[in-house]
């Protein structure tokens, strides 16, 4: 593995923090504080704001500052989030978060938003009269947990319209009363107008009612509510495990499988190195070896290191990058060395903050294109497929960039997610400690020639929609 990529310090979709009790959430503080962070810290800023927009993009910004100035508590995430969204980067983010806070201070935080008049008490009395009209959507729905429910009423103001309001939830960030989601009826069809996640933001997502089922969902989120009187099915704790965890499978005498959901913690690194460890022997005589990829959204570049010599077969390129060298930048991520790092890894990381310090102010070229060259090439596996899919994305599409190189290796599925022009985020805490902002410090060397963010990468054969076992397609199809 390139001793300049193993440099590569984790980078994450999922900001954690814990907040403290001192805030400022006045909106219009809080978006001044993410425009001048992301002006002078994010790597990507001078490639999406320039003379062609620059004057577009500062009206744009003076509006949603005015926007902020006069927005609720509780209205600003969605304020955020526009600005945001201009840049166009899937690394880039606010998130909510509401450790350390008591149920008072978050039930305060959503106490304005929307509710309707319906109660526990006058939706049950609605349910238990007979009603020729009533639609079939209309009832109690709880989620899988149980943990949730939801009342699915008619609006009075438009008979073509539903609201669905909860009647049970944790009592902090959703309380009775308020309203989960809006359902449209064209006909005999069902529309989903809108769906609040569990920081209220709204999500725009498709929609199937079947029978007591309701699913919403998208690339990377899927609820399903299911009618009160239904068993809702409960996943074992196996497949919980296996939705996160990487499992190695012999699926026939020639053919093998790694399932690789996440490379996100140092954790899921240990399990996989562990893995191969145990099954040397079977790899070691396999023709076929698969390494399923679709919905890994990335995270350590360590998470593949030990994969390499079975793929290898000439000299591979490594991605290169810059570092905006920000005394922000330094002090929010390069200066965190994890306590749980090897020696050998700290003084890596050592070794970049001091150069680092060195170059505040600069895009400096902390991570030089290099070549991973083994000692040979291993008879088996004989050939290898990697499946992705849109949800593949950050770490994993390096690995990909690294893989293709290979003569053994054809990619398999669809574009992936498109997630790797900007990397290594960085955290930072807002005045209002409910909010967090994520930002890339590192740029691509492939820029501004080679961009592969929400492009993805193609894969060498696509597989058809109607297609349902992608790996069984791939065992089959794959003979050489």
């Amino acid at each position: 593995m390139s001793k300049y990529l193993r440099k590569l310090v984790p980078f994450f979709f999922i900001f954690i923090f814990f907040s403290s009790k001192a805030q400022n959430c006045n909106c219009g503080d809080n978006f001044k504080f993410v425009v001048e962070r992301i002006k002078k810290n994010y790597a990507g800023y001078s490639d999406k704001v320039n003379l062609s927009n620059k004057h577009k993009f500062e009206r744009f910004t003076d509006s949603l500052q005015n926007e902020a100035n006069k927005a609720a508590t509780y209205q600003c995430l969605p304020v955020l989030r526009i600005w945001l969204a201009f840049f166009n980067d899937k690394h880039l983010g606010v998130t909510y978060d509401d450790s350390g806070y008591s149920k008072e201070q978050i039930r305060a935080y959503y106490s304005k938003e929307e509710k309707t008049n319906w109660t526990d008490s006058l939706f049950a009395s609605y349910l238990n009269k007979k009603q020729s009209g009533r639609d079939s959507l209309e009832g109690l729905w709880k989620d899988q947990s149980g943990a949730y429910q939801i009342g699915i009423v008619r609006d009075k103001g438009n008979k073509n319209d539903f609201i669905g309001f909860i009647i049970k939830a944790d009592g902090a960030r959703w309380v009775p009363g308020q309203v989960k989601l809006k359902i449209s009826k064209k006909g005999s069809q069902y529309f989903l107008k809108y769906y609040r996640a569990v920081d209220h933001s709204l999500n725009s997502l498709s929609f199937n009612k079947r029978k007591d089922t309701l699913i919403l969902g998208d690339a990377n989120v899927t609820a399903k509510w299911y009618r009160n009187s239904v068993i809702v099915p409960q996943s074992s704790q196996n497949e919980q495990n296996s939705a996160v965890s990487s499992v190695f499978r012999i699926l026939d005498d020639k053919t093998c499988l790694f399932e690789m959901p996440a490379f996100a913690s140092l954790e899921n690194v240990k399990v996989m190195d562990s893995l191969i460890k145990k099954n040397a022997g079977e790899l070691d005589k396999r023709d076929h070896l698969i390494i399923d990829l679709r919905n890994n959204y990335g995270g350590s570049v360590l998470g593949y290191d030990k994969l390499i010599p079975y793929l290898y077969t000439n000299p591979i390129l490594t991605e290169g990058a810059n570092v905006l060298a920000t005394e922000e930048n330094i002090r929010d991520y390069y200066g965190k060395i994890p306590s749980n790092a090897s020696d050998t890894r700290k003084k890596v990381l050592e070794r970049n903050l001091s150069i680092l310090k060195a170059h505040v102010g600069e895009l400096y070229p902390l991570y030089p294109v290099d070549t991973v060259r083994m000692p040979k090439v291993l008879s088996y596996p004989k050939y290898v497929s990697l499946i992705v899919n849109k949800s593949t994305a950050s770490a994993a599409e390096l690995f990909i960039l690294q893989a293709k190189q290979s003569s053994k290796v054809k990619i398999y599925g669809t574009n992936s997610s498109g997630a790797i022009d900007y990397l290594e985020v960085v955290r930072a805490e807002l005045p209002c400690g409910f909010y967090r902002l994520g930002y890339p410090a590192c740029k691509s060397l492939r820029l501004p020639g080679q961009p592969l963010d929400n492009i993805g990468i193609k894969p060498d054969i696509e597989i058809p929609l109607k297609i349902s076992d992608w790996i069984d397609f791939v065992r089959t199809n794959r003979t050489k």
